[in-house]
């Protein structure tokens, strides 16, 4: 008795795979508007730290002659947009231990648009709570003094950043396969970026060993040329081009593993 052999699986072309990805990111989006306490975690935890660092903190920072509001904001957003990032990896993992995942590796769509797709969402995501901050910003006296598109800019760089960070939270939280330790496993990697960098404390105050990390920490970097498209501190072009060179290297590293630790899930 002869087996038939499986059809193999038929290449699909980029327009599928854009079409599959506008799916995932869909339902991603509509996931989240469903669950109410996620929305008001999302922008009530850096309204939280904003009024914190602008009340509780900042008068106890120097930072020249620019105020501290105006050093803080830029900072405060990229933190923002990192930690949103850090939602990809952990809802990769409850979509694996729930068979969501598996449910789609099932159907005869892109596998990568799994990834992309919920990327893509959460960039969206980012792009609303970035909305939320610059109003609060402006509510606590954030006032950037620099051309509207250079702004914007700022935001593009920001929004870029977090995006890549989205694909390395990926890749932790199909690695670990666990909600709990993907949220754990995210802050330890996040928090030394986010805490060791220029966000919220110039760095000349810190000891040698810790301001050459921060120096180099791409954090530092993204941070340091949204504030000088946002209120002119610095020069722009150094950091940027230091931060598209990290963004670029990331996505290198990052994309392939994602996607090739997603198939062997």
């Amino acid at each position: 008795m002869t087996s038939t052999p499986l059809t193999p699986r038929r290449r699909l072309t980029a327009a599928e795979t854009l079409s599959d990805t506008r799916v995932i990111a869909g339902r991603q989006l509509r996931k989240v508007l469903r669950r109410p306490m996620y929305v008001v975690y999302l922008f009530v935890q850096p309204v939280i730290l904003v009024l914190l660092f602008r009340y509780v903190f900042g008068g106890a920072i120097a930072t020249g002659s620019v105020s501290y509001v105006d050093y803080l904001m830029p900072g405060i957003i990229a933190m923002t947009a990192v930690f949103g990032a850090l939602t990809t990896g952990l809802g990769i993992t409850e979509d694996l231990a729930a068979g969501v995942i598996d449910r789609f590796r099932s159907l005869p769509i892109a596998h990568p648009a799994l990834l992309i797709g919920r990327t893509a969402a959460d960039l969206a995501t980012n792009v609303v709570s970035m909305v939320v901050m610059l109003a609060i910003g402006f509510a606590v006296g954030f006032r950037p003094t620099e051309p509207v598109w250079d702004i914007v800019l700022a935001l593009g760089l920001i929004l870029a950043f977090a995006y890549v960070f989205s694909w390395i939270s990926a890749f932790v939280g199909i690695s670990v396969r666990n909600p709990e330790t993907a949220q754990s496993v995210g802050f330890i990697w996040v928090f030394p970026l986010v805490f060791a960098s220029s966000a919220f404390v110039p760095t000349d105050g810190m000891p040698a060993a810790v301001r050459a990390f921060a120096d180099v920490n791409p954090v530092t970097l993204v941070v340091d040329a949204a504030r000088a498209l946002t209120i002119g501190q610095g020069d722009a072009l150094s950091p940027a081009l230091g931060t598209l060179a990290w963004l670029a290297a990331l996505l290198v590293v990052f994309v392939p593993l994602s996607v090739r630790a997603l198939r062997r899930a």
